[in-house]
This record gives structure tokens, sequence and C-alpha cells, in this order.
């Protein structure tokens, strides 16, 4: 399990306690930051309690703090710590999907589509091949000492992917165990499995790796985009 989604897994975790999960929604629901006391005495609750929970939802990254002053004027002393729900999305899919993500390229696409006078379908394909080198390079900058087939099987896992290799080899064939896209690549297959495969050969290109290609493979139970090795070239 990648990093980030073991974060998301114990934000949500942190909820399954019952006061915690109380505090969470009785801060989300107000309209503006809230202090300990405040929490404390609209839910009954101790305010070493309250502190307690609240500061671990900060740590899970579902609140955040705020310094306020709540009384004006001289003397007012010092800011109030406050808290109130944190502006990130957390959520969390097994296996892992990535709708959101293809939501924002179709959308991207079909904004410049209409700006233009084109094919979207030229313009997702550019954008995802874009994404993926972004994602390629964000990848290999973060794991520098990686290379070659490792750099590639850490970025796909990382993003998702599931990669499997068919054999022990170096060189061998990757199969991806999971597609992030799976609910829109079973109802719009062309234009979802072509856009995938678009990121894929672009993330291959952010990672500077040669001897592979993304290429086509529908099958059941798997991304329809497997990662095969380039034929060797034959000696002049």
């Amino acid at each position: 399990m990648d990093e980030s989604l073991t974060s998301r897994v114990s934000a949500v975790a942190a909820l399954d306690e019952p006061t915690r999960r109380r505090l969470y929604d009785y801060v989300a629901r107000q309209e503006t930051p809230v202090s300990r006391d405040t929490a404390a005495e609209a839910l009954g609750l101790s305010r070493s309690t309250v502190v307690f929970h609240l500061d671990r939802l900060v740590g899970q990254g579902l609140l955040e703090t705020v310094a306020e002053r709540r009384t004006g004027g001289p003397g007012a002393g010092r800011p109030s710590k406050l808290y109130r729900r944190a502006p990130q999305q957390i959520a969390v899919s097994l296996p892992d999907r990535r709708y959101e993500l293809a939501g924002h390229l179709l959308a991207t696409a079909v904004h410049q589509a209409d700006g233009t006078g084109r094919s979207p379908r030229p313009i997702l394909d550019r954008l995802a091949r874009e994404l993926g080198r972004d994602i390629g390079r964000a990848s290999r900058d973060a794991h520098p000492g990686a290379g070659g087939h490792a750099s590639v099987m850490r970025a796909l896992e990382d993003f998702g992917f599931e990669p499997r290799v068919t054999r022990s080899a170096p060189d061998a064939t990757i199969v991806l165990g999971n597609c992030p896209f799976h609910t829109l690549a079973q109802q719009h297959t062309e234009l979802v499995c072509g856009m995938n495969l678009c990121l894929l050969n672009g993330l291959l290109d952010g990672l500077d790796a040669s001897g592979v290609t993304a290429r086509l493979d529908p099958a059941p139970d798997r991304c329809c985009v497997r990662l095969q090795p380039d034929p060797p070239t034959s000696a002049p």
C-alpha cells in the first residue's frame, strides 16, 4: 500500500471512534471556526477529551486550526486556537480508483474543444499524455535512486495500477491488475482505454524508460493496457 493511500485509510479510520466522529461532524457543520470550549459545551464533553480528539483530527488532516481573537479592544489577549474542517478531500477506494482525475481530463478536453472548434478526442489524448509525463517525472524525482524496470514498477504501483510481471525476467511483460478508471472504461471502453493508453505512454516518457511500450491488450479482470518489451533490434 503506497504512503498516500496509507495516510488516507488512517484518516478515515480515525473517524471510527464515536467521540471523534461526533466532534468532526459538529465542527464541519459550523459556519465559523470552533473553539475547544465551545465544542466541549455543545457536546457535553470534558475539555481534555475535546482537546485530545480535536488535535488527533488535525494530525490526520481532517481538521485544521486557525488563530483568531474572539474579543477586541485593548487587552484582548492572545488569539484563540480554533478548529474548522480542512479543505482537502480525503477519499479511499479499494481497489484504487481515479474517477476525479478522469473527470478533470474529460472536462478540460471538452472545454478546450469548445474554445477551438476542434474535436475533443485528440485533445483528451494529448492532455492524458502530458499528465502521464508529469506523473513519470514526479516519480523519477521522488525516487532518484531507482531506474529502469524498478522505476516503472514503482510508478505504476503508486498510481494504483497493481503491476504484475508475467515472468521473472527483468524485461518481461507487465500486466496491470487494476484499472483506476474501471467503471468508466466499462461504459465508454474506446474513449477511456485510449485515454489510459496515452497516459501510460506519457508516464514512460516522463520516467525516461526505454525498451518498453504501452499497448492496448483488453482482457477480463485487468486493465486494458499492458507494458510490453520492445522487440530486439536486429544487427545490420
